[in-house]
């Protein structure tokens, strides 16, 4: 798989933690740690801003998207608040992460924790076209639940 070289640096220049990396091969997203310097306790139904301590570069024709881990969501019902979150190419500052506790105790994040995870994505730029009308589709303006609920049964 070609790899697209992206610079990043720490925002934190005295910590010791290991840059974001893909915990298999295969994996889509870059584990994001929590780079705080003491626990920060997330009280049921609230949310905090968790710094990560670098900032990127990433190249035009890229976002870089924050996601929830799975693992977290699941066990303790915190998760990436505005998931997926865009980092757009020209943003420069801290690589943040708001965390939201839905779980039904407070979690503590402390430092070097796993709180997130960080897919690099192709980003598409449009013009709009105005026109007077749009094709027909089968669904038409039929909105939300429009398609209904269960699938089809074989």
């Amino acid at each position: 798989m070609e790899k697209t070289f992206v610079k990043i640096t720490r925002t934190d220049k005295d910590s010791n933690l290991p840059l974001p990396q893909y915990a298999t091969e295969l994996s889509s997203g870059l584990d994001l740690l929590a780079n705080v310097s003491a626990p920060v306790v997330i009280k049921r139904f609230a949310r905090a801003l968790i710094p990560t301590g670098i900032a990127i570069a990433i190249p035009k024709g890229l976002e870089a998207q924050v996601r929830s881990r799975s693992g977290l969501a699941i066990k303790n019902g915190v998760f990436a608040l505005n998931s997926p979150g865009t980092i757009d190419a020209d943003y420069r500052g801290e690589v943040k992460v708001i965390l939201c506790n839905l779980g039904e105790e407070d979690f503590v994040v402390e430092r070097g924790m796993k709180i997130a995870q960080l897919v690099f994505a192709p980003v598409v730029q449009i013009a709009w076209e105005e026109a007077d009308a749009l094709d027909a589709t089968e669904r038409g303006e039929g909105g939300f639940g429009s398609t209904g609920i269960r699938g089809a049964e074989k």
